[in-house]
């Protein structure tokens, strides 16, 4: 069974202003014994008619030109005029409705409709004036609360999802397979490279940190999530050995840069999950940083065939996707192909602000 659509609080705010404003205007002449009951319903009416008409034809105009989207600063100047022009519309219409409805319903009324508007034009100017202050008034502070109220959840929803990611890459990095192998290589170190062996948990150790005490920050700098990446790898390399080797290029303008933290590990790991482990001999990770004058290119390259696991069902992946999406409303994008038979490429690219 369908539900009944309501009106929205758009139209019931309208309906409902206009009409009370309306009734205001026409109190006087409902008190008065000489009141044409249809004079005063054409009145309501056209009244209503013609205000909503007149207001919402700017609504549509702002939302096509995104005004809700603006700051105070930039909206002043454009409201300024808005209520001029508003104002103008009101008292033409205002005028015309009224003359002519009254050389409609009142008998004898012969007064020139230029002596008519010289003697009302400057009052329903300022009235329209009035009026149409307080409607975009009202209008623009309902927009900007709205907006208030999407940024509030947005920022809300980015800071759960960076949390999932965190909890989800930490599981991923430091599941129990993959401990396994780490600490079985730092063991088989021990006593052949007890060098090795101390690198390999203090660099496990510090994944450990990075993941568990820096899960509140949605973004890091370019150096610090190139720093963890590097300290992966390493630690990776202890199980691969020369089945793993990797090579990172970053534009050093870039180093201070903020990125969107655990962007590029997530790559990483997808590259050696997917790629390297699968390969009887390994192969090369390809790391690039490059900036371009309007965008920031990340692009993680490695051997191996793009599947549908690697492509479309990754949480990490996902997860990824959903972040960026968030955190640059939709101006960054994600991609990963197989560029050409036997490589897989993985690309980030973020608006270069």
């Amino acid at each position: 069974m369908k539900k009944k659509q309501s009106l929205s609080l758009y139209w019931k705010c309208q309906l409902i202003g206009w009409s009370v404003a309306s009734l205001y205007w026409g109190y006087t002449g409902i008190t008065s014994e000489s009141f044409d009951p249809l004079l005063g319903l054409l009145l309501f009416i056209t009244d209503v008619g013609f205000y909503i008409l007149i207001t919402h034809l700017y609504r549509n105009f702002a939302l096509r030109h995104q005004w809700q989207l603006l700051g105070l600063k930039q909206l002043l100047p454009r409201i300024i005029p808005s209520v001029i022009v508003l104002g103008l519309a009101f008292t033409v219409v205002t005028i015309v409705k009224i003359y002519f409805l009254k050389c409609w319903f009142i008998p004898g009324f012969q007064q020139p409709f230029a002596e008519f508007v010289q003697m009302n034009r400057q009052t329903i100017f300022v009235t329209g004036i009035r009026l149409m202050s307080i409607w975009l008034l009202a209008y623009h502070l309902y927009q900007y609360e709205q907006r208030e109220i999407r940024i509030a959840k947005e920022n809300a929803r980015l800071t759960i999802i960076t949390r999932e990611a965190q909890l989800n890459n930490l599981s991923a990095q430091l599941n129990p397979h993959f401990l396994f192998n780490s600490l079985n290589n730092i063991k088989a170190l021990v006593i052949e490279n007890p060098e090795s062996a101390r690198r390999g948990i203090d660099l496990l150790s510090d994944i450990l940190r990075t993941s568990l005490y820096s899960g509140d920050m949605m973004l890091t700098s370019v150096n610090n999530e190139i720093e963890l990446v590097k300290d992966y790898l390493e630690l990776e390399k202890l199980r691969f050995e020369e089945r793993l080797q990797f090579s990172i290029k970053v534009d050093d303008e870039l180093l201070k840069t903020a990125i969107l933290r655990l962007s590029v590990q997530t790559l990483v790991e997808n590259a050696i999950k997917h790629g390297i482990a699968k390969l009887k001999d390994g192969g090369l990770v390809s790391i690039r940083v490059e900036q371009f004058p309007k965008h920031i290119l990340i692009s993680v390259q490695n051997p191996g065939h793009l599947d549908m696991d690697q492509s479309a069902s990754g949480v990490g992946l996902k997860n990824l996707q959903e972040r960026l999406e968030l955190q640059y409303k939709g101006k960054a994008t994600f991609t990963i192909t197989g560029r050409m038979p036997g490589v897989v490429l993985a690309t980030i690219m973020i608006p270069n602000s």
